[in-house]
């Protein structure tokens, strides 16, 4: 059986999870990581996508995350999204309203590496939307 950790996701507007847990999966930047018991330290940017979470009790619950960093320690993980919400708390409409939003400041932009960033967001949102939330 696996070692259980602390596992924290947090948002600007609320505390969504902090319970024990013995695997989390996050959206890193570089790739999907899992997170286990006795995690080397790392700290990691979070990229728009699923977190799954694996509780002690063996239940599994998943959220979507829209970009921020996790901390990881050999005892736990803290990660501190942008933004979050239960994946059965999110529907096509929040998707297409954060896609708008990004098309829209990314006319805005003057700056080449703000533009290459809000591009890569955006193409992550888009992906999320086919990914998530079939057609």
């Amino acid at each position: 059986m696996a070692d259980n950790f602390n596992f924290e996701l947090v948002s600007p507007e609320r505390l969504l999870l902090s319970e024990k847990v013995s695997e989390v999966v996050i959206p890193a930047t570089e790739g999907e990581m899992t997170v286990m018991a006795n995690h080397a330290p790392t700290m990691t940017t979070i990229k728009p996508g699923v977190v799954s979470v694996k509780f002690a009790s063996g239940q599994t619950s998943r959220y979507v995350v829209f970009g921020g960093f996790a901390d990881i320690l050999p005892t736990g993980c803290t990660l501190l999204a942008e933004s979050a919400v239960e994946m059965s708390e999110l529907n096509r409409e929040t998707l297409v309203k954060r896609i708008e939003a990004a098309k829209a400041e990314l006319e805005k932009v003057d700056s080449a590496e703000h533009k290459t960033k809000l591009e890569q967001y955006l193409a992550e949102l888009t992906h999320l939307n086919g990914a998530i939330i079939p057609a």
